[in-house]
Protein backbone atom coordinates (compact mmCIF):
# COMPACT_ATOMS: atom_id res chain seq x y z
CA UNK A 1 0.00 0.00 0.00
CA UNK A 2 1.30 3.64 -0.99
CA UNK A 3 1.65 6.31 1.80
CA UNK A 4 -0.45 8.54 -0.23
CA UNK A 5 -3.48 5.87 0.49
CA UNK A 6 -2.50 5.21 3.89
CA UNK A 7 -2.81 8.63 4.69
CA UNK A 8 -6.15 9.56 2.97
CA UNK A 9 -8.03 9.19 6.46
CA UNK A 10 -5.54 11.75 8.52
CA UNK A 11 -5.87 14.17 5.57
CA UNK A 12 -9.81 14.10 5.36
CA UNK A 13 -9.61 14.30 9.09
CA UNK A 14 -7.50 17.24 9.29
CA UNK A 15 -9.19 19.28 6.52
CA UNK A 16 -6.79 19.47 4.42
CA UNK A 17 -7.80 20.25 0.53
CA UNK A 18 -8.44 17.27 -1.54
CA UNK A 19 -9.88 16.89 -4.89
CA UNK A 20 -11.76 13.85 -6.24
CA UNK A 21 -14.46 12.47 -8.79
CA UNK A 22 -17.38 10.12 -9.34
CA UNK A 23 -16.49 7.12 -11.22
CA UNK A 24 -19.90 5.79 -12.81
CA UNK A 25 -18.51 4.12 -15.89
CA UNK A 26 -17.28 0.20 -14.72
CA UNK A 27 -13.72 0.08 -15.95
CA UNK A 28 -10.11 0.33 -14.16
CA UNK A 29 -8.78 3.43 -16.85
CA UNK A 30 -10.54 5.93 -15.58
CA UNK A 31 -9.31 5.66 -12.08
CA UNK A 32 -5.84 4.98 -13.40
CA UNK A 33 -6.13 8.52 -15.52
CA UNK A 34 -7.49 10.13 -12.21
CA UNK A 35 -4.53 9.19 -10.51
CA UNK A 36 -1.91 10.08 -13.14
CA UNK A 37 -3.10 13.44 -12.97
CA UNK A 38 -2.61 14.57 -9.23
CA UNK A 39 -6.55 13.78 -8.02
CA UNK A 40 -6.12 12.56 -4.58
CA UNK A 41 -9.45 10.27 -4.17
CA UNK A 42 -12.16 8.81 -6.65
CA UNK A 43 -15.77 7.88 -5.32
CA UNK A 44 -16.96 3.98 -6.84
CA UNK A 45 -20.31 5.05 -7.29
CA UNK A 46 -22.05 1.93 -6.40
CA UNK A 47 -25.16 3.89 -5.64
CA UNK A 48 -26.27 5.29 -9.20
CA UNK A 49 -24.16 3.00 -11.57
CA UNK A 50 -23.58 -0.27 -12.82
CA UNK A 51 -21.30 -1.58 -10.80
CA UNK A 52 -21.27 -4.99 -9.44
CA UNK A 53 -18.74 -6.52 -6.34
CA UNK A 54 -16.27 -7.83 -8.97
CA UNK A 55 -15.99 -4.48 -10.73
CA UNK A 56 -15.92 -2.36 -7.26
CA UNK A 57 -13.06 -4.92 -6.97
CA UNK A 58 -10.76 -4.14 -9.72
CA UNK A 59 -11.47 -0.39 -9.69
CA UNK A 60 -10.00 -0.93 -6.21
CA UNK A 61 -6.99 -2.24 -7.07
CA UNK A 62 -6.16 -0.45 -10.07
CA UNK A 63 -6.33 2.65 -7.19
CA UNK A 64 -3.83 0.67 -5.49
CA UNK A 65 -1.60 0.60 -8.72
CA UNK A 66 -2.32 4.58 -9.39
CA UNK A 67 -1.60 5.98 -5.90
CA UNK A 68 -5.07 7.32 -5.80
CA UNK A 69 -7.57 6.46 -2.77
CA UNK A 70 -10.45 4.78 -3.42
CA UNK A 71 -13.90 5.89 -2.08
CA UNK A 72 -16.99 4.04 -2.34
CA UNK A 73 -20.54 5.41 -2.63
CA UNK A 74 -22.26 2.26 -1.33
CA UNK A 75 -25.87 1.27 -2.44
CA UNK A 76 -27.15 1.73 0.86
CA UNK A 77 -26.28 2.11 4.41
CA UNK A 78 -26.42 -1.86 4.96
CA UNK A 79 -23.72 -3.44 6.78
CA UNK A 80 -23.57 -5.98 4.29
CA UNK A 81 -22.75 -3.11 1.34
CA UNK A 82 -20.27 -1.38 3.70
CA UNK A 83 -18.34 -4.54 5.23
CA UNK A 84 -17.84 -5.78 1.14
CA UNK A 85 -15.97 -2.42 0.09
CA UNK A 86 -14.08 -1.91 2.53
CA UNK A 87 -12.79 -5.72 2.98
CA UNK A 88 -12.08 -5.20 -1.26
CA UNK A 89 -9.50 -2.78 0.32
CA UNK A 90 -11.47 0.75 0.02
CA UNK A 91 -10.11 3.43 2.08
CA UNK A 92 -13.65 4.58 2.85
CA UNK A 93 -17.21 4.44 2.29
CA UNK A 94 -19.68 7.19 0.82
CA UNK A 95 -22.75 6.49 2.81
CA UNK A 96 -26.17 8.44 1.09
CA UNK A 97 -29.20 8.91 2.77
CA UNK A 98 -27.75 9.16 6.50
CA UNK A 99 -30.73 11.23 8.32
CA UNK A 100 -30.51 10.80 11.95
CA UNK A 101 -28.08 10.25 14.65
CA UNK A 102 -29.09 6.19 14.92
CA UNK A 103 -27.74 5.54 10.82
CA UNK A 104 -25.06 7.36 11.21
CA UNK A 105 -24.04 5.51 14.58
CA UNK A 106 -24.83 2.25 12.61
CA UNK A 107 -22.71 3.24 9.70
CA UNK A 108 -19.65 3.73 11.88
CA UNK A 109 -20.26 0.31 13.88
CA UNK A 110 -20.63 -1.41 10.27
CA UNK A 111 -17.17 0.01 9.25
CA UNK A 112 -15.15 -0.08 12.84
CA UNK A 113 -13.61 -3.05 14.62
CA UNK A 114 -13.22 -2.15 18.00
CA UNK A 115 -15.77 0.45 18.20
CA UNK A 116 -18.32 -0.87 15.78
CA UNK A 117 -19.47 -4.44 15.09
CA UNK A 118 -17.12 -5.31 11.37
CA UNK A 119 -17.43 -8.54 10.40
CA UNK A 120 -14.08 -9.93 10.75
CA UNK A 121 -11.79 -11.23 7.97
CA UNK A 122 -8.07 -10.67 7.60
CA UNK A 123 -7.62 -12.52 4.67
CA UNK A 124 -8.89 -10.27 2.10
CA UNK A 125 -6.84 -7.46 0.60
CA UNK A 126 -7.54 -4.73 3.58
CA UNK A 127 -6.20 -7.58 5.55
CA UNK A 128 -3.22 -8.26 2.81
CA UNK A 129 -4.42 -11.89 2.71
CA UNK A 130 -4.11 -12.68 5.93
CA UNK A 131 0.02 -11.47 6.36
CA UNK A 132 -0.73 -9.52 9.40
CA UNK A 133 -1.98 -10.69 12.71
CA UNK A 134 -5.51 -10.10 14.37
CA UNK A 135 -5.07 -6.99 16.53
CA UNK A 136 -2.52 -5.22 13.72
CA UNK A 137 -5.51 -5.81 10.88
CA UNK A 138 -7.97 -4.00 13.15
CA UNK A 139 -5.87 -1.24 14.34
CA UNK A 140 -4.89 -0.65 11.06
CA UNK A 141 -8.09 -0.55 9.61
CA UNK A 142 -10.08 1.23 11.92
CA UNK A 143 -7.70 4.05 11.33
CA UNK A 144 -7.60 3.89 7.67
CA UNK A 145 -10.95 3.37 6.61
CA UNK A 146 -12.97 7.13 5.94
CA UNK A 147 -16.65 7.31 7.10
CA UNK A 148 -18.57 10.48 5.44
CA UNK A 149 -22.45 10.71 5.76
CA UNK A 150 -24.49 11.87 2.72
CA UNK A 151 -26.62 14.81 4.23
CA UNK A 152 -29.43 15.09 1.53
CA UNK A 153 -32.59 14.87 3.03
CA UNK A 154 -34.50 18.02 5.10
CA UNK A 155 -34.77 15.14 7.74
CA UNK A 156 -30.78 15.27 7.68
CA UNK A 157 -30.64 18.79 8.10
CA UNK A 158 -32.70 19.20 11.30
CA UNK A 159 -30.82 16.63 12.93
CA UNK A 160 -27.78 17.33 11.69
CA UNK A 161 -26.02 18.26 15.25
CA UNK A 162 -27.07 14.90 16.17
CA UNK A 163 -25.32 13.19 13.34
CA UNK A 164 -22.32 15.27 13.51
CA UNK A 165 -22.02 14.33 16.84
CA UNK A 166 -21.39 10.40 16.22
CA UNK A 167 -18.18 9.18 17.28
CA UNK A 168 -16.27 7.87 14.86
CA UNK A 169 -17.99 9.48 11.77
CA UNK A 170 -15.46 11.14 9.87
CA UNK A 171 -17.69 13.73 7.79
CA UNK A 172 -20.08 14.53 5.55
CA UNK A 173 -21.13 15.20 2.24
CA UNK A 174 -23.48 17.97 1.37
CA UNK A 175 -25.79 16.57 -1.48
CA UNK A 176 -26.99 19.33 -2.98
CA UNK A 177 -29.14 17.81 -6.03
CA UNK A 178 -30.66 15.56 -3.81
CA UNK A 179 -32.24 18.08 -1.18
CA UNK A 180 -32.89 20.41 -4.30
CA UNK A 181 -35.02 17.43 -5.49
CA UNK A 182 -36.64 17.38 -2.20
CA UNK A 183 -37.33 20.69 -2.23
CA UNK A 184 -38.57 21.21 -5.53
CA UNK A 185 -41.94 21.72 -4.92
CA UNK A 186 -41.58 24.99 -2.95
CA UNK A 187 -41.05 28.08 -4.43
CA UNK A 188 -38.01 29.26 -2.97
CA UNK A 189 -36.04 25.73 -3.22
CA UNK A 190 -32.82 27.43 -4.57
CA UNK A 191 -33.06 29.28 -1.04
CA UNK A 192 -34.12 26.47 1.16
CA UNK A 193 -30.74 24.41 -0.52
CA UNK A 194 -28.51 27.55 -0.03
CA UNK A 195 -29.95 27.84 3.87
CA UNK A 196 -29.78 23.91 4.33
CA UNK A 197 -25.81 23.87 2.94
CA UNK A 198 -25.02 27.14 5.50
CA UNK A 199 -26.58 25.01 8.13
CA UNK A 200 -24.11 22.13 7.83
CA UNK A 201 -21.15 24.67 7.18
CA UNK A 202 -22.13 25.37 10.59
CA UNK A 203 -22.38 22.54 12.69
CA UNK A 204 -19.47 20.60 11.14
CA UNK A 205 -17.23 23.52 12.61
CA UNK A 206 -19.08 23.28 16.09
CA UNK A 207 -18.10 19.47 15.74
CA UNK A 208 -15.24 19.36 14.42
CA UNK A 209 -15.69 17.37 11.13
CA UNK A 210 -14.95 17.58 7.23
CA UNK A 211 -17.44 18.50 4.97
CA UNK A 212 -17.17 17.96 1.53
CA UNK A 213 -19.09 19.01 -1.88
CA UNK A 214 -19.55 19.07 -5.08
CA UNK A 215 -19.32 21.96 -6.71
CA UNK A 216 -21.40 23.63 -9.47
CA UNK A 217 -18.48 26.11 -11.10
CA UNK A 218 -14.62 27.23 -10.03
CA UNK A 219 -16.09 30.08 -8.15
CA UNK A 220 -19.11 28.14 -6.77
CA UNK A 221 -15.60 25.80 -5.16
CA UNK A 222 -13.97 29.41 -3.83
CA UNK A 223 -17.42 29.87 -1.94
CA UNK A 224 -17.88 26.85 -0.16
CA UNK A 225 -14.32 26.75 0.09
CA UNK A 226 -14.77 29.77 2.57
CA UNK A 227 -17.70 28.60 4.23
CA UNK A 228 -15.70 25.48 5.19
CA UNK A 229 -16.02 22.88 2.71
CA UNK A 230 -12.17 21.10 1.99
CA UNK A 231 -12.76 17.86 -0.01
CA UNK A 232 -14.29 18.77 -3.40
CA UNK A 233 -15.93 16.44 -6.08
CA UNK A 234 -15.11 17.03 -9.58
CA UNK A 235 -18.42 15.82 -11.69
CA UNK A 236 -17.39 12.36 -13.21
CA UNK A 237 -15.43 10.51 -15.92
CA UNK A 238 -18.87 10.35 -17.47
CA UNK A 239 -19.36 14.18 -17.41
CA UNK A 240 -15.38 14.83 -18.38
CA UNK A 241 -15.95 12.25 -21.16
CA UNK A 242 -19.29 14.42 -22.22
CA UNK A 243 -17.92 17.48 -22.07
CA UNK A 244 -14.36 17.11 -24.31
CA UNK A 245 -16.04 14.78 -26.47
CA UNK A 246 -19.27 17.99 -27.09
CA UNK A 247 -16.25 20.64 -27.60
CA UNK A 248 -14.08 18.72 -29.73
CA UNK A 249 -16.59 17.64 -32.08
CA UNK A 250 -17.89 21.46 -31.90
CA UNK A 251 -14.29 22.81 -32.96
CA UNK A 252 -14.09 19.51 -36.04
CA UNK A 253 -17.17 20.63 -37.28
CA UNK A 254 -16.94 24.81 -36.97
CA UNK A 255 -13.51 24.09 -38.80
CA UNK A 256 -14.60 22.09 -41.85
CA UNK A 257 -17.84 24.07 -42.36
CA UNK A 258 -15.58 26.80 -42.81
CA UNK A 259 -13.69 25.26 -45.38
CA UNK A 260 -17.19 24.19 -47.50
CA UNK A 261 -18.39 28.06 -47.00
CA UNK A 262 -14.75 29.24 -48.75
Amino acid sequence: MSTKRLEFSDRFRSGETLYGTFLKVPATMPAEIMGSLGYDFVVVDEEHSPFNRETTDRIILACKAAGIAAIVRVQSNAAAHILSVLDCGADGVLVPHVTDAQTAQAIVAAGRYRSGKRGFAPTTRAGDFGRVGQSEHMETEDHRVTIIAMIEDPDAIDNIDEILAVDGLDGVFIGRGDLGAAYAGASDAPALVRKATETVHAAAARAGRTVAILPGSPEDAATQFRAGSSAFIIASDQSFLRSEAMQAHAQMSDAVKQVTTE
